[in-house]
């Protein structure tokens, strides 16, 4: 069987430290005094209850409870920044400012002002605290999942976020654009690898973690996707959206018409992105994302599959190929 990943890469992430790219990010500040109650008013999570140094994910949603992004929120003391997929990044920065009425709020737009990469593996603390300016190893191995806090590189203000969506927990870490090139060799030369996008791809969908596009889109309901433990507080006031969900989780019980699962391939390659999932004569969900995984040496996906075939062990038939229905993740963080 011939990898698509390189081995090296891989262990690289999974034993050492790496570096992905996060150029397909879009970044927006949101200040004012009145910012935290903005937000909690439009996104699925209790964004008021987050305090200075801490973040959050949550998701935006449409009145019909389906998906305009998800997104990640961090406060840093005197403004927020909301991290999220580069490709929303310019209807959720309009849709913000349409709904600012007398709010203190300020909206703006650093996509292009500050570079983003994520450092992850074991030795992903270590290698940042030796590069970074106040940032120490027991710091930032302390820091819990969405916490941030600011330091300097090279005497320039930095932002590091403990994240964990790269499949392999690591850190965020955001430098003003003009410095980027820097600290991606000061990293180098501390031994971190850059992942190809392969890689990072692998190590993500073994980990379960779907991303807005290929897993989620404009008709996702963040139930179909799993997020909701992550992304939906069930105990805030109302956002938009929030009448689906309550009546999908209060009514339904939880139950969608479909869900995100993992399947296990036989076979040697995976299965491209799109294609129909079978059960005998029926079509029943279709595969969103797939890689050939390292940790296990079998082609793995992420698909969206009818509530009746959703059992970990369901035998599918994806492009004549026979697959079975797993538990995600695939593979544990290391």
């Amino acid at each position: 069987m011939v990898s698509l990943v390189p081995p090296q890469l891989y262990q690289a992430a999974r034993r050492q430290a790496a570096r992905i790219d996060r150029t397909a990010r879009g970044r927006i500040v949101v200040s004012g005094a009145d910012r935290a109650t903005y937000l909690h008013g439009l996104l699925t999570n209790d964004i008021v209850a987050i305090t200075s140094g801490h973040g959050s994910y949550a998701a935006y949603l449409t009145a019909q409870g389906r998906m305009i992004t998800d997104l990640y929120v961090y406060e840093l003391g005197d403004l927020m920044l909301i991290s999220l997929p580069l490709a929303t990044k310019a209807t959720v920065l309009a849709k913000l400012e349409q709904f600012i009425f007398t709010e203190d709020v300020t909206l703006g737009d650093v996509t292009d002002t500050f570079a983003q990469m994520a450092i992850v593996g074991p030795g992903a603390a270590a290698a940042l605290s030796a590069v970074l300016e106040g940032a120490t190893l027991e710091a930032l191995t302390a820091l819990v999942e969405h916490a941030n806090v600011r330091v300097t590189f090279g005497g320039e203000p930095a932002i590091v976020t403990r994240v964990a969506d790269a499949g392999e927990p690591g850190f965020d870490i955001y430098v003003e654009r003009p410095r980027a090139a820097a600290l991606v060799a000061a990293l180098a030369a501390r031994g971190v690898v850059d992942l190809d996008e392969a890689t990072a791809e692998a190590i993500r969908i073994e980990a379960g973690v779907p991303v807005f596009g290929p897993d989620m889109d404009a008709e996702t309901i963040p139930l179909e996707a799993g997020i909701e433990s992550r992304a939906i507080s069930l105990t805030k006031g109302c956002y938009v959206g929030q009448e689906v969900i309550i009546r999908v989780l209060h009514r339904g019980h939880g139950r969608v018409a479909r869900r995100l699962v993992g399947l296990i391939f036989d076979g040697d390659a995976p299965p491209v992105s799109g294609v129909e999932v079978r059960a005998g004569d029926r079509e029943i969900g279709r595969v969103t994302s797939s890689t050939l995984s390292p940790a296990l040496g079998r082609p793995i996906a992420l698909a969206y599959l009818q509530r009746d075939f959703l059992a970990v062990g369901t035998q599918v038939v994806v492009a004549g190929v026979p697959a079975t229905v797993a538990a995600l993740p695939f593979v544990a963080s290391q």
